[in-house]
């Protein structure tokens, strides 16, 4: 299987500021091994939308996969109570 190159939404440098360091590492390579696997053992597709979660601890990375271009953008991180707002 190729690589998917991994993108991030502007607004997920503010979602990252407020996430203690040690679950941001934690976080960090949870992402990155979507390169290799975009749809992990626990990843969910979100209802009505072509996004997917997957849960690092009490935080939730909210992504969508870009299959013909082999990208996956990376649009929210965040606590579990604030992800969906």
């Amino acid at each position: 299987m190729a690589k998917y190159e991994i993108y991030f939404k502007k607004s997920v440098e503010k979602d990252f500021h407020t996430i203690p360091k040690k679950d941001l590492r934690k976080i960090i390579r949870r992402i990155e091994a979507l390169s290799e696997d975009p749809k992990p053992p626990g990843h969910e597709k979100l209802t009505g939308q072509e996004r997917y979660r997957i849960r690092q601890g009490r935080y939730r990375i909210i992504y969508s996969i870009q299959d013909e271009e082999l990208t996956i953008w990376v649009v929210k991180v965040g606590h579990r109570k604030d992800v969906y707002r």
